[in-house]
């Protein structure tokens, strides 16, 4: 059995981190190569980097925030935003990431799953979904930062991308995103259900038994930005509350 992870999520315009609700009302929280040195600090397992408006705006990823963030890293780097190609995956790695994430190219353009298996291994391929409730057990899958609905059934996309190669699913509830309330505990499980990738979940965290219900639940990882970011909880705090509740994960 693996330990489960904890993973702080800088989500980014340009070079500072920002966080909204529910993918809107934006408002900047700090610097992300501060940010990052001082969550590698603190003990997280993994850093996710995303750059929030990239997809949306049809430019790629900021390379230099990138290689800012990676040399404040021992922990592995997930980044994502604005990839639209295997070069675009390369360049990334190049600069310090250990994984890509995407979500807007997969969409649009399915085969890039399978291209980005096949050319770097599934290990460093996060897919990310975003999806909003549009009835009991039913979840639309959203592109372009949340912005933009597909049609798409969120059962069928988890399904085709575990097929094509993905190495791991990103799940965030839009619904729930920011709100402080809980994960989305019922899309969790039906995520689980129509999959057998490490799933980490996202959207909604906001204390300590909101992250342990999700692990509980069994997902791989939880990712949570506000409660670190406005140092309502400590990444130590909130391990050492996972042990005490029977989770295996590393202490700092």
């Amino acid at each position: 059995m693996l330990a489960k992870r904890i993973i702080p999520c800088l989500d980014t315009i340009g070079r500072n981190v920002v966080k909204g609700t529910s993918f809107t009302n934006i408002r900047i929280v700090g610097e992300a190569r501060n940010l990052a040195k001082r969550y590698e600090e603190d003990g997280a397992d993994e850093l996710v980097l995303l750059d929030i408006t990239a997809s949306e705006e049809n430019r790629k990823t900021f390379i230099e925030v990138v290689t800012e963030v990676a040399l404040e890293l021992f922990v592995p780097l997930t980044v994502g935003g604005g990839i639209r190609n295997i070069d675009d995956v390369r360049r990334l790695l190049k600069a310090g990431a250990d994984k890509v994430s995407v979500n807007t190219a997969a969409v649009l353009n399915p085969d890039l799953i399978d291209q980005i298996s096949k050319e770097f291994g599934s290990q460093c391929l996060v897919v990310a979904i975003d999806v909003k409730r549009r009835g009991k057990k039913s979840w639309e899958v959203y592109i372009k930062g949340g912005k933009v609905p597909t049609g798409i059934d969120f059962k069928e996309w988890i399904v085709e991308v575990e097929k094509r190669g993905a190495g791991e699913i990103l799940l965030t509830s839009i619904d729930a995103d920011g709100h402080l309330t809980g994960y989305d505990y019922e899309l969790l499980e039906y995520a689980l259900s129509y999959s057998n990738l490490p799933l980490i979940a996202s959207g909604g965290a906001g204390s300590m038994e909101d992250l342990y219900k999700a692990l509980s639940i069994g997902v791989d990882a939880v990712l949570a930005a506000s409660i670190f970011h406005f140092r309502t909880y400590s990444i130590p705090e909130v391990k050492r509350y996972l042990k005490e509740k029977g989770i295996w994960v590393r202490l700092a």
